[in-house]
């Protein structure tokens, strides 16, 4: 979210930032030029309405100087304009009302500003290699992919999982569930013992409010899965009831008018109730990042660091014919999480400092992996930088994604209102807020198998993950 003071102080910055991103010129400018105007006119709606209500105010006071001194010709006049300002009044904070609507929806959907290090490029293409770790491994055949590895030694069930739910789902059986299992729980030890994040075990099913904080709504709604609680008539009238009263309430409404308004927010709230929804978590960042949520927090407290392995949900619905087979690009998929909450002065460290603490996981693990700075094109919505850590997978003779640690700057704070107070200052400034897998255990499961296989179709576990597989050293057929 955008702080549509800055855009109309600097346009340019905006516009730039937009360009970079791969917008063209006019269609930036364009935007830009359409904010400011709606922000015009919204503050010359306020500037009107707090005009109109000073003059409602007073003449609301001379109506009783006029009725004293036996002025009543004045007195009827200051009634009447009185009552007109009553219409007129409404009216324009509706208009008012609309204007901000519009304006907080548009800045909703503008992507965050790229740091001025962010490489440009209109896609992967663009993306920087800055670090090559390890080496890749030869062996002495011809390597396997995952799913081949998986289905072989008899514990990796993807037609077992469709007739449960479809495509893109799998189920693990055996060894290699209790590896799943290891995998997840060795990162999370490792990032609280040894890299000072605190675990966390939130809620996966979050609220409009946490998903819009993150900027995965509105934009990604599509990518996003629900779920819907079916509700009894008696409950939706009971909720429909509660809801229509607190916001004619909250409206300051009553008398007549809350009697006309009623019936309509009654229906509306109701047909809420009926199928109230919270959305599955597409990655523990949500609910991690909103912690923080509508808090002001003293300097002395950051930065703050979370992690967390939750099971984490997502449509793919911009992914058909990719990566159909395997577990790559699943609809559910558990991921170990690391979220920091910091000052804009320390968010460049302690970026560095998150995709570090990826790395060392993946290091541990013995497994090849590259570096990458993404370039503006390829970059995510809310992200002003983002470092990619791409693992090599032997059997399809690539690197491929398995972990991305995001600066959001305060893009995300903004949207959902989250603040601190530096030490001796009287006004809170907006938080920087961090993300990254530390890392997708699904991909450092295929990672595994794929680079600890062996000729006779076994899997080597490696030896930072033997403890945790109870001393077994290597994964065989059934």
């Amino acid at each position: 979210m955008h702080d549509i003071k800055w855009i109309r102080e600097e346009p340019n910055g905006l516009i730039n930032a937009l360009v970079r991103r791969g917008t063209s010129s006019e269609e930036a400018t364009a935007l830009v030029d359409g904010l400011i105007a709606l922000d015009e006119t919204r503050r010359a709606g306020i500037a009107e309405l707090e005009v109109l209500q000073a003059r409602r105010n007073a003449a609301s006071k001379e109506i009783g100087a006029a009725k004293k001194a036996g002025e009543n010709d004045r007195a009827e006049a200051l009634m009447a304009e009185v009552g007109a300002l009553k219409t007129d009044i409404p009216a324009l904070e509706e208009q008012v009302k609309a204007a901000e609507g519009e304006l907080h929806n548009r800045l909703a959907a503008i992507p965050n500003v790229p740091l001025p290090e962010v490489p440009e490029g209109a896609d992967e293409h663009g993306n920087v290699e800055i670090a090559l770790v390890g080496q890749k491994i030869g062996f002495p055949f011809v390597a396997k992919q995952h799913f081949e590895i998986g289905e072989g030694l008899g514990q990796m069930d993807f037609e077992a999982a469709a007739k449960l739910s479809g495509a893109r789902f799998v189920v693990l059986k055996n060894k290699l569930a209790r590896l799943e299992r290891a995998i997840g729980q060795f990162f999370i030890d490792t990032h609280t013992e040894e890299h000072g994040y605190t675990e966390v075990a939130p809620p996966i099913l979050v609220n409009d409010a946490a998903m819009f904080g993150t900027a995965q709504l509105p934009k990604f709604r599509d990518d996003q899965f629900t779920a819907i609680r079916q509700t009894s008539l008696q409950e939706q009238v009971k909720v429909g009831l509660e809801r229509a009263e607190a916001r004619l309430h909250d409206q300051g409404i009553t008398g007549v008018a809350f009697r006309q308004a009623f019936d309509g927010y009654f229906l509306e709230e109701a047909n809420k109730a009926q199928t109230d929804a919270l959305w599955l978590i597409p990655t523990a960042e949500v609910p991690l990042t909103n912690l923080v949520a509508q808090s002001i927090l003293s300097e002395e407290e950051l930065p703050l660091r979370f992690t967390a392995l939750t099971p984490c949900f997502r449509a793919e619905a911009g992914s058909a014919g990719r990566d159909t087979r395997g577990m790559i690009r699943q609809h559910q998929f558990n991921k170990v999480e690391m979220v920091s909450i910091t000052t804009p002065e320390q968010s460049g460290d302690e970026h560095e400092r998150m995709l570090a603490c990826a790395q060392a996981v993946l290091k541990k693990l013995g497994l090849h992996f590259r570096v990458v700075t993404l370039c503006t094109g390829d970059m995510g919505f809310a992200s002003a930088k983002t470092y990619d850590i791409e693992v090599w997978l032997p059997g399809q003779n690539a690197f491929r994604e398995i972990s991305s640690c995001s600066t959001c700057t305060d893009f995300q704070a903004r949207r959902m209102n989250a603040r601190y107070r530096p030490a001796g200052a009287k006004a809170p400034r907006y938080l920087h807020t961090l993300n990254g897998s530390g890392v997708a255990v699904g991909r450092a499961m295929v990672a595994i198998l794929e680079n600890y296989q062996n000729a006779d179709g076994s899997v080597t576990v490696p030896d930072v993950l033997v403890p945790y597989m109870g001393g077994l050293t290597r994964i065989e057929k059934n």
